[in-house]
């Protein structure tokens, strides 16, 4: 292969889309697309198999940039093969409202599989399209018929594998021997602060090798385009574990002056030095922004190939669908996300009579029982299952070596690298994903939660040991702020269920929703069971608040506001202020995010704004519950650490009972019968 001519011309083309979109935006990460712009160009002309005309072919490989930061790199080559990423919208790189955001957003820009830039996420992520595409694998293909033989490919930078997200998901993948997955590590050895000398010298091949992946090595990614096609043939045939293919580049390759520095990572290049890089690597000065049409041309054909490709997959799936016809109406449903029909009637419910019940118990329930109706939903937890009760019973084990078709995952000890896989199995579509840990933990896989959030991802957590309630464990086991954290995270719904029956009701909601992740909070302790015709009554509990226990008359005198464990706690300071002649009306809020998608009238019938006596209870940060209390209001909560005993003494010693409401709430009346009549 001739390092010269159209295919040299191809990759500088690639080269400077990005140099002179980062230097026309005046901000950027110029040094990498100029250095992987020779592997990405083999890539996406030769080798993945993709359809500009459709990026969301669900035959496709996926390719994730997990190095977000060179951005440029990707968009020039969505550009240049076809994709709708115009021209002009490389021009308006990083600019408000362009379809070429500063990272790569999934659901923004077409064919950005995952959104990337906090390093290693996009590892994980990965990992994550790897694990499904096995899971769906092993449901659908049958011999002779592959409906799912796609690769997963994901290009990763020094700082993607400092991250210790990405130690993690390489982790989990050698151990599941995932074969459809292969890695390139763009071996610069520069980030922002300088040479990785500074601080990372890791023997990496031998790390991987240890992890269980094949790992192979290009020498001079600069130029050697026969070297890095033979690698790619010999990843993309590996097909009993991961392959890591190490490419020793420069970054900035062709700037004078700033190739392997660190000044060509995060800064434009500079006039002066884009036109001595032009210079040096023979690309005209003007115009900026140049696609020679003969390069175009080259580019282009990836259009009819890949018209080609999808055609040939769907006449094969045609011919499948015919030989097993429910198999291809449910790989279908799947793919559009469409849940079965019926699949709300396995729901349980739950009777008081049954005595109290731990919410983690009622979610294995509940859980068990729609899984045998959707066979999508699969998940697990980090090292957890029998503490936060997330196993499948008849699910079978998500193992290299078990029966293929387990739907119980086992992430191990890896809340981060689970959150980045679960967020890769969403986005791959076909698959449901759930993952366990205890509730304190979510700082452990917050950012990947967030991600989440920010892609839309059809993810589930289930989050137990969900306060001071768990008792002897401790401080370091009980989550104090972190409902306060969570609800802040735009687009992620927390869902703290008050009892078994809003468990329930907590399931549906979260896989009902198709825009973006739900998180499901849960105790450990056992706590009363509500009446269902009281939970469910109207469906109130679907909005996200609603009056469980009207004052009588339906006239309050004060409003007890409470979430999960805490709505026991403001129905027996009910029935104390009842007794004291107070009307007080509790009000169970398991989710403000969908309370808040309520229109106002409904907002307002549960929280009459003339009924300003208002006290919340919840066992963690008052944080936000001003927005609900009220000015006059107060929050009974925890604003400190918690404390090593039985759960009952916790409670009782940081004043979460029963009488401290009623005392709280008859004081909040005074101040507010106060106040009216001065």
């Amino acid at each position: 292969m001739e390092n010269d001519g159209l295919e040299l011309r191809a990759i500088n083309t690639i080269r400077f889309l990005a140099v002179d979109a980062v230097q026309k935006a005046k901000s950027g990460h110029p040094g990498t697309p100029m250095g992987l712009a020779p592997l990405s160009y083999l890539l996406w002309t030769r080798y993945l198999r993709y359809n500009p005309a459709n990026p969301d072919w669900p035959g496709r490989d996926r390719f994730v940039l997990s190095c977000g930061h060179a951005s440029m790199l990707l968009y020039a080559l969505l550009h240049l093969t076809g994709f709708e990423v115009s021209l002009e919208d490389l021009r308006q790189f990083r600019q408000w409202g362009s379809r070429t955001p500063g990272h790569p957003e999934a659901g923004h820009t077409p064919g950005v599989e995952v959104t990337t830039g906090p390093l290693g996420q996009g590892l994980g992520n990965a990992v994550g399209m790897a694990m499904a595409s096995r899971l769906l694998a092993q449901r659908f293909n049958r011999p002779g018929h592959e409906v799912v033989a796609h690769r997963v490919v994901a290009l990763c930078s020094d700082g993607d594998l400092m991250e210790g997200v990405a130690a993690e998901a390489a982790s989990l993948a050698g151990f599941h021997r995932l074969g459809n997955l292969t890695a390139f590590y763009d071996d610069n050895r520069i980030t922002i602060e300088g040479s990785t000398d500074l601080a990372f010298r890791d023997d990496t091949a031998a790390r991987f090798r240890a992890y269980g992946w094949d790992v192979l090595t290009v020498r001079n990614g600069n130029t050697d385009l026969e070297g890095m096609s033979a690698a790619i043939e010999a990843a993309f045939a590996q097909k009993e574990r991961p392959t890591l293919v190490v490419v020793r580049t420069a970054i900035g390759y062709g700037s004078p002056n700033k190739q392997n520095t660190a000044d060509a990572h995060g800064s434009p290049l500079g006039e002066a030095e884009v036109a001595l890089a032009k210079e040096r690597l023979g690309w005209p000065a003007s115009p900026g922004f140049l696609v020679p049409d003969d390069v175009l041309a080259h580019f282009r054909e990836a259009l009819p190939r890949g018209e080609r490709l999808e055609r040939e997959w769907r006449l094969a799936f045609a011919e499948y669908a015919g030989k097993y016809p429910d198999l291809a109406m449910e790989w279908e449903r799947r793919m559009w996300g469409d849940l079965p029909e019926g699949w709300a009637e396995a729901i349980p419910t739950f009777s008081p009579e049954a005595g109290a019940a731990a919410t983690r118990s009622a979610s294995h329930k509940v859980l068990n029982a729609i899984a045998a109706k959707i066979p999508e939903l699969a998940g697990g937890s980090a090292d957890l299952a029998p503490s936060t009760e997330t196993h499948i019973g008849s699910g079978g084990e998500f193992l290299p070596d078990a029966p293929p078709g387990g739907r119980n995952f086992h992430f191990g000890v890896r809340e981060h690298g689970m959150g980045a896989v679960l967020n890769g199995m969403a986005r791959h579509g076909g698959v449901i994903p759930y993952g366990a840990t205890f509730f304190i933990f979510t700082d452990y896989m917050r950012p990947s939660m967030r991600l989440a959030a920010l892609m839309r991802c059809r993810v589930v957590y289930v989050l137990t040991h969900d306060s001071v309630g768990l008792g002897e464990d401790g401080p370091t086991h009980q989550p104090v702020e972190h409902l306060a954290s969570l609800r802040a995270m735009p687009n992620l719904h927390v869902v703290r269920p008050a009892d078994a029956n809003e468990t329930a009701a907590a399931w549906r909601m979260a896989l009902e929703r198709t825009e973006g992740p739900t998180a499901i909070v849960l105790t450990r302790q056992k706590i009363p069971v509500l009446p269902p015709e009281r939970v469910f009554r109207d469906g109130g509990v679907f909005r996200g608040a609603y009056v469980l226990s009207e004052a009588p008359g339906g006239a309050p005198d004060v409003l007890l506001l409470a979430s999960g464990s805490e709505v026991a706690v403001a129905l027996a300071a009910k029935e104390l202020l009842a007794g004291e002649g107070v009307a007080a009306r509790v009000v169970s809020m398991p989710c403000w995010e969908r309370f808040e998608e309520q229109d106002a009238a409904y907002r307002e019938s549960v929280l009459p704004p003339q009924v300003a006596a208002r006290v919340s209870v919840e066992a963690g940060s008052t944080f936000g519950w001003e927005r609900y209390a009220g000015r006059r209001g107060a929050s009974i909560g925890i604003d400190r650490f918690g404390a090593s005993a039985p759960a009952e003494r916790i409670f009782r010693e940081l004043g979460i009972t029963p009488e401290a409401v009623r005392d709280r709430a008859k004081s909040v009346l005074d101040v507010v019968k106060g106040g009216q009549g001065s």
